[in-house]
Order: structure tokens, then sequence, then C-alpha cells
């Protein structure tokens, strides 16, 4: 019988709340397998354990769990009977298919009363192992590492373990509305505070049909990967480029830029009054660009009617790029759009704008119905992983669906 085994990241030092952060772990694994039926899943120590169904592959029960924050680590593992020679057999036949050279046999006992300690099980299997396979024992740097785990009904070996998504998991935190515009750095921003345990949804700001829909589909195609580690999101999309078009009119060109980020930062808090979310998250990285100044950012925040979660501003671009290819969303970054930010773009803006300035200028614009109309033309798509009945229906509608005053 074949178990999916995770070991927990920080969730293994919360000490009382424990029982919360492993409840939310349970209820996210079950979201991301929804399409199999698992069997039992406990609890056991500082481990997870779920029965795998027989129709669920190993490559994709694999694929699936490294998707579930709050894992440090995971195996799939397979039970056998608590004597050294039913596990070295399952040893051995768990080693069987690798292309190794060499090895080692690590085991931990959940079960301290079993007969033999770790070192000795270690032993006495890797020699079994060496006989019938012939791999040569390297305990320092070992291509394959058999784990066996001695529990009290069972005993469970594999063939090593895989790296989990680590942090906690999602929902563990509260729930954030991130700015998701469709360039390099907002998906790993939004990742890395889903991997701190905030469920997230999306906005995107765009300037369709001024412009090409090019930067509404990334958006789309960004959100549905981001969702494969939460199971469900819900993108927002708010038209922006008669918006832009007003403060243009109404505005000497430097302050463009920060005026811009203001009215989003106000109209994503009214969205996320809305959702249910209590922060906002932006891919902001400190003197990246005009807007992200340090005084930029001062003036821009003071829009907000929540906090404002920056997770890359001490970062440089090239390791957000480093970290936007190993969560796979670079590829769809860097394809070519025209989005609202570039939309009217002054040649010289505020470095270093002024809040009496600034609020001197939008003075002159009607804000809270300006608000109002980006908030009631805006449209919502939804996202699942894995995929289900529902998502295909919202697929085959002809036009997303418009916000409307319960929504999202």
């Amino acid at each position: 019988m074949r178990y999916l085994i995770g070991r927990y990241h920080e969730i293994a030092l919360k000490g009382r709340n424990q029982w919360r952060f492993v409840d939310q772990v349970k209820q996210n694994l079950r979201d991301i397998f929804a399409d199999y039926r698992l069997g039992n899943v406990r609890s056991v120590g500082p481990r997870l354990m779920v029965q795998i169904p027989e129709e669920l592959s190993d490559e994709t029960a694999a694929e699936r769990a490294a998707l579930i924050f709050g894992l440090q680590n995971f195996s799939i593992s397979h039970a056998t009977a608590r004597d050294i020679e039913s596990i070295a057999r399952e040893a051995i036949k768990r080693a069987s298919g690798s292309n190794a050279r060499t090895f080692a046999v690590r085991t931990k006992r959940e079960d301290k009363r079993f007969a033999m300690n770790s070192v000795e099980i270690d032993r006495a299997v890797g020699g079994e192992v060496q006989e019938a396979l012939g791999f040569e024992v390297d305990l320092r740097a070992p291509e394959l590492t058999i784990s066996i785990e001695i529990m009290n009904d069972a005993a469970y070996v594999s063939a090593g373990k895989m790296p989990g998504a680590g942090g906690l998991p999602v929902g563990v935190t509260g729930r954030g509305l991130a700015l998701l515009s469709g360039g390099i750095d907002s998906p790993v921003a939004a990742h890395r505070m889903m991997r701190r345990g905030l469920r997230l949804d999306f906005v995107h700001f765009h300037a369709y049909p001024i412009v090409s829909a090019a930067s509404r589909e990334k958006a789309a195609e960004l959100a549905a990967h981001l969702t494969r580690w939460q199971a469900r999101s819900t993108l927002m999309l708010v038209p922006f480029g008669n918006l832009q078009r007003e403060i243009v009119a109404n505005t000497l060109r430097p302050l463009r830029v920060v005026l811009y980020r203001r009215f989003m930062l106000r109209i994503a808090s009214a969205l996320a009054e809305r959702c249910g979310a209590t922060v906002l998250v932006t891919g902001e990285s400190l003197g990246q660009v005009a807007s992200q100044t340090l005084e930029n950012m001062a003036v821009i925040e003071k829009a907000a009617a929540f906090p404002v979660m920056r997770p890359l501003v001490g970062m440089d671009k090239n390791e957000i790029i480093d970290q936007a290819r190993r969560l796979r969303s670079f590829e769809t970054s860097i394809l070519p759009d025209q989005d609202c930010c570039t939309l009217f773009m002054p040649a010289h803006p505020e470095t270093r704008a002024r809040i009496e300035e600034v609020e001197a200028a939008e003075s002159r614009f009607d804000i809270p119905r300006m608000i109002d109309d980006a908030v009631r033309t805006t449209e919502v798509e939804r996202f699942w992983f894995p995929p289900r009945a529902a998502q295909v229906a919202a697929a085959r509608a002809p036009e997303p669906q418009k916000l409307s005053a319960k929504e999202p």
C-alpha cells in the first residue's frame, strides 16, 4: 500500500497552535488532489500521512505534493511489515529501478520500542541492498537515499525524499489582494506571500480597448499558474484607460505616474474590501523604476485603505528573474504586451513627489466617482486547480463576468 508522507516545515515549531496549521495543510491537500479519492489523511508527529489510491501515479502524486506549502519534503512510501526481513525486501524493491551507483539508508523510528535502533537498521538493510543490487555505500553524497520510517502500525520505505514547497499553508495567515501587472515581478511577489500562508485574489489594471487585450491575457495565464498553489483564485480585471485619460487631461506630466499608482491602490482597496482581503500585495522593488523611489512609494501608499506588503522591496532584478524562472512564470511574463503602466507615460516622471503637491493635483478630480466607475466596470474571472466543471463552464462564456455588488 502506498502513502504520501510529508514532513512539516515551520509548522513543527508552532507549539499549541500547531493544530490550526496542520488542519489547513490537510484542507489544502484535499483541494489540490480534489480529482482523486484519497484514503485516510492523518498527522503522525512531524509528518502528514496520506493513503494514495491505485489510480494516482507516483509522478502525479509527487507533482501535486510539491505544490503544498507547509511541507519541507515528502516521499512516496510503501508500507510493509515491521520486521527487518520485510523491510529489506521492500528497500530492494524500491531501489531496483534506480540508475544510481551509490546509496545510503536513513532510518527514523517514530516507535522507539522497535527491537533495532536506527543505525542497526541502516546497516542491516544496507547490506541486503548492496548484496542484491551491487550498489556502493556512500554516506556523504549518495546518488540514492533509501528512507525508512518505523511507525507503530508498519514500516514505510521510499526511494528518497523530494523537496516540498516549504513555508506556511495557504490561508492560515489571512487573505490578501495582489496587484498582478503581467510583468516579471508581481507573480514572484504573489508566490512569496502565498508561501507565508496568505490566500490571494488578483487584480489587473488594463487599458483595453485603447490598446490590445494582450496584458489581460497574460494576467489570466499568470493567475491560472499561481492558482496551482492554492486551488482556487479570482482575477479582477479593471479597465483603467479612461481614468488615465482623465488624469492626463488635468495633471502636469511629472506627477502622472504617482497619480496612476494612487488610484490603483484606491481601487484595489475597494475591491479588497469586497472580497474580504485585509492587505494589498505589490511587486515593487526599491529604486527599480520612477514610481518605486522611497519618496514616491511613501506618497503612493497613503492612498491605500489597507496595509501594502512588498515582499520584493529589497531584491534586485536578477534575483527576481531567478525566482521567476524557478516559478516558471518568467516565460509568460516576458511575452510582449501593452499594459496601462506604459500608457501616457511622461518622459521625465517625478521621482520625489511631495504629498502636498499630489493632494493639490488630486483636488481637481471627483475621486469617489472615478473609483466607483472603475469598480462597477470590473470584470471577474475564476480559476480552479485541478480544473473542474465550473471552470470549463466559465471558459465557454463569451465574456468575463461583471463584478456585482456581492462579488467576488
